[in-house]
């Protein structure tokens, strides 16, 4: 088996475009659900919005990406506000409602509703990132990092992508530490005592969720930029719930807990994936197929997070106190 190889892709996936994507929807939910206690079940929604918002103002409209960055913000926008409006001021169980199916109705609606604005079935695909691309830094004749296995392309998205994880993780910090933050968390343990004190809860929420689905929309953003193309049907469920696999994994209500979350969860995934399908390879196990690897370690992933749950549901760097939500 060749070990340098398993750990040169693990590494690179863990810390790859994907991973950056995912920690930057767990970002925005870490602030939504974590901190304010908001049960958003449509991460992918925000995600696509700012994906397609890209795709859209670049291919279709033949504008500057530059451009379709704030009206990406702004889709992701009027998106809370149409979710938040008719079910922040009640029971938290509605929201979770209203935004999974949310979700599903965006991706439905762009395979089937103006196609050749929004791609139908096959997306838009294209330079939806060239201008992005163009600014790249890196000396032409670059090839790839000694472990990392980037190329010139993939590093640049890499290296921008983890300083906008910086960036949101410092905005974060700020916002919880501020009076603001302290009103959020005060809503996430009892609603009704902060409501007591005067202040408009539905307002602190609508805030939360407007401002998470921007840092969600980035991501969008991201992936549009780096993958050069947009697809409905990688906008599924699945990806929210690796989201909060992610942030639970990582610890909820921790500035840092989305990075190691996704850090960790990524290596896990991919590490998993790469061993067994050099063993198969290697001979050492003879009773399962290559194509039986991604199965088997979303199974392996999934008795972990299960064994999580049980014995420390605060995750590894939470705090069992941050996961009581007034859910009333």
């Amino acid at each position: 088996m060749d070990w340098a190889f398993v750990f040169s892709q693990t590494l690179t996936q863990a810390l790859g475009i994907t991973a950056i994507i995912y920690c930057l929807a767990a970002i925005g939910l870490n602030l939504q659900f974590g901190y304010t206690g908001l049960l958003n079940f449509g991460v992918v929604a925000f995600v696509a919005s700012g994906a397609y918002a890209i795709g859209v103002i670049v291919l279709t409209f033949e504008l500057s990406l530059w451009l379709a960055i704030p009206v990406a913000m702004g889709v992701a926008v009027l998106l809370s506000l149409l979710l938040g409006i008719p079910t922040l001021r009640l029971r938290a169980d509605y929201l979770a409602i209203v935004t999974i199916a949310a979700s599903e109705l965006l991706r439905l609606t762009v395979r089937t509703v103006l196609p050749d604005y929004l791609g139908g079935t096959q997306g838009l695909n294209g330079k939806i990132g060239q201008q992005f691309h163009d600014l790249n830094p890196l000396p032409a004749d670059f090839e790839s990092l000694p472990v990392l296995t980037w190329t010139r392309q993939d590093l640049w998205v890499v290296i921008v992508g983890w300083g906008l994880i910086a960036l949101f993780s410092v905005l974060m910090l700020l916002l919880v530490r501020s009076p603001w933050g302290r009103v959020v968390k005060g809503i996430r343990e009892d609603e009704d005592a902060v409501i007591s004190l005067g202040k408009n809860t539905f307002a602190y929420k609508m805030q939360s969720l407007v401002v998470g689905g921007i840092i969600m929309a980035f991501g969008g953003i991201l992936w549009a930029v780096a993958k050069q193309s947009v697809q409905p049907d990688t906008f599924v469920p699945d990806f929210t719930f690796f989201v909060y696999t992610i942030l639970l994994l990582g610890g909820a209500a921790r500035i840092l807990g989305p990075i190691a979350g996704t850090i960790i969860f990524w290596f896990l995934l991919a590490g998993i994936g790469e061993f067994l399908g050099q063993a198969i390879q290697a001979g050492w196990i003879d009773f399962l197929k290559p194509t039986d690897v991604g199965a088997i370690r979303f199974i392996l992933m999934g008795l972990g997070l299960m064994m999580l749950m049980i014995f420390r549901p605060q995750g590894i760097f939470g705090d069992k106190k941050e996961l009581a939500l007034d859910a009333r």
